[in-house]
């Protein structure tokens, strides 16, 4: 079988080994009485922020998949604020399931998260910017951060 290597894969991953963590140890679970709504409101947030930014790209005709080529440097819209605002989307989905789940023992598990989607995809895709867009990609860069 051939390894899938997308962002979504490693999110449901990551999402697989937060239960499995909150199912093998349960004792060490946490409970607060806005745990709901506040894992609620976050995948609301990163489900709309992923929405936003893949309506920009679409929009400026380039592609979503990683390891693709750009056709496009998209600064505008969610991109002013953050260089990766889908990557961000997920790592909110992954922190929401981690509160809903209550386990303690997955949080550094976000941690984690953001380190794969970095040597995995983004350092790849900033390579390409630079590249193909050059001081366009480097003055973007400067002004705005990677995550937030």
């Amino acid at each position: 079988m051939r390894y899938i290597d997308l962002p979504p894969v490693w999110l449901a991953l990551f999402l697989l080994l937060a239960w499995v963590l909150a199912w093998l140890v349960p004792g060490l679970t946490i409970g607060f009485s806005w745990q709901g709504p506040l894992a609620v409101l976050l995948v609301f947030a990163g489900l709309v922020l992923m929405g936003l930014a893949v309506w920009e790209m679409v929009g400026r005709r380039t592609t979503v998949i990683p390891h693709r080529e750009p056709q496009a440097l998209v600064s505008s819209g969610v991109f002013r604020v953050s260089r990766n605002p889908i990557y961000l989307g997920d790592m909110l989905v992954l922190t929401a399931f981690i509160i809903w789940f209550g386990v303690i023992l997955a949080l550094p598990g976000i941690w984690l998260f953001k380190r794969v989607i970095e040597t995995r995809f983004i350092l790849g895709e900033e390579h390409r910017l630079q590249t193909a867009f050059g001081d366009d990609f480097a003055n973007w860069a400067k002004v705005t951060r990677r995550w937030l």
